[in-house]
């Protein structure tokens, strides 16, 4: 296993990326990229900051973006994609493809409220999120968990067309589903393994940073995009205005479409909890557990996956080593722990989920949750779970999402065992073999 020294040259944490190979690409595709490598692709298709605002002006017939905040963050961006994120033709497409959806989003939000301040008014009463480290189950308890009447979830659609906001009575046949379901087969097309990887489609539930792309200020584009300089930036400034965009987007959305709860998940909100917290202080929290070394290899393989996408060199860039090296995964736990000993995180106001006992017994894990979490859990709630569950092809855990097992007897995982022996043994958490 390949390992990389820190600048003292010492050994530094095992990185799953060095062994992560591209696979295949479909045959149309390569032929795509390469006769793109042949061509001008970035006056075929340009990324520029008045290309962008001109079209999503022109497409929405709207002029208005809002505060002014937002755009130094969209500069910032933009000029990271085109220094470092190496964007093959498909990769260039799909890019300006998706920044105009979300310029065309802002417009939309922000005459929205100006005609209907309303809104404005709108509370958002403890709301559940889910959060964890990345594939540890966050995705299908959400989607279990879904199936409870009490709570509503952001679907692909609405985060990505948000306007108007979804009545009750068409949000399943709202057309705007087969809308965002084409832009889902955009990437279908691409790379066709990532069916078998994540829940993705025009009427499933997405992660929050998927509803903060407008805000042009998120976690979500280094997690999309090989731009260091961007996250570093990301990560110097103070969080509040992405929660800010974050509130006022489930403000619009539950303006004609309410339910006791919202029930949302996202792994980047681990770090941020306090500001997570500070926007919304009635919020519970469910954490999502499962060994972090095998959810490791498989965060690395959907990361990859997610990157090439767009370009040719998928892990080019050096993003994102939190969410992918065990010391700084391992930190986010200590720190956790350290909200829930000091207070921060209150009491009563969060529960846990093992990814292992919702493998052997569904419901008694979240049964658990919701004890925890003082809800009740109805015989109806029941009833759709279960029923939700029985239709998954290889029973609760669902897809065929594979990828090669780390081994624990390898010295470099051994060294991760010991640097995430706090976080298991203080949350349960066992190996996985």
């Amino acid at each position: 296993m390949a390992e990389r020294a820190d600048a003292a040259g010492a050994q530094a944490d095992y990185d799953r990326r060095d062994a992560w190979r591209l696979p295949p690409r479909p045959e149309w595709l390569a032929r795509f990229n390469a006769l793109g490598a042949l061509a001008d692709i970035r006056s075929i298709v340009p990324l520029d900051e008045r290309s962008l605002l001109d079209a999503a002006m022109r497409n929405s017939g709207k002029s208005d973006f809002g505060d002014d905040v937002w755009i130094a963050h969209f500069r910032v961006l933009l000029r990271a994609i085109e220094e470092e994120a190496k964007l093959n033709f498909y990769g260039r497409i799909l890019t300006r493809s998706d920044l105009l959806v979300y310029l065309e989003a802002r417009l939309e939000i922000t005459d929205w409220y100006r005609t209907h301040p309303e809104v404005e008014r709108e509370k958002i009463e403890a709301p559940i999120f889910i959060v964890g480290l990345g594939r540890s189950g966050t995705t299908i308890l959400q989607e279990t968990l879904a199936h409870d009447p009490q709570f509503r979830s952001v679907q692909r659609w609405e985060g990505l067309f948000p306007c108007p906001p979804p009545e009750e009575a068409s949000y399943a046949s709202d057309p705007r589903i087969q809308r965002a379901q084409a832009l889902a087969e955009l990437v279908f097309e691409a790379s066709p393994e990532w069916k078998a990887m994540h829940a993705w489609g025009g009427n499933v539930p997405i992660e929050d940073i998927e509803f903060t792309y407008p805000a042009f200020f998120s976690e979500v584009w280094p997690l999309s995009l090989q731009i260091p300089s961007y996250e570093k930036y990301f990560h110097s400034q103070d969080p509040a205005y992405h929660f800010s965009w974050h509130e006022r987007t489930l403000k619009l959305l539950q303006s004609r479409y309410k339910k006791r709860h919202w029930l949302l998940k996202n792994p980047t909100h681990l770090p941020r909890i306090p500001h997570l917290l500070r926007r919304y202080p009635d919020a519970r929290l469910v954490f999502a557990h499962r060994d972090p070394v095998t959810s490791n290899d498989s965060v690395v393989n959907v990361q990859g996956t997610i990157f090439s996408w767009r370009t040719d060199d998928p892990f080019g860039g050096g993003v994102v080593d939190d969410w992918l090296l065990a010391d700084q995964r391992a930190k986010i736990w200590d720190d956790v722990i350290g909200w829930i000993e000091g207070g921060t995180i209150r009491p009563g106001s969060f529960a846990h989920f093992r990814y292992a006992e919702f493998s052997e017994h569904p419901l008694r894990a979240v049964e658990k949750v919701y004890a925890d979490l003082g809800l009740e859990l109805t015989p109806l709630a029941r009833e759709r779970m279960q029923a939700f569950l029985a239709t998954r092809p290889e029973g609760a855990m669902g897809r065929a999402h594979r990828y090669e097992r780390s081994g624990d007897e390898d010295p470099a995982i051994r060294r991760e065992r010991e640097r995430y022996a706090r976080y298991q043994s203080y949350f349960d958490v066992p190996d996985e073999r």
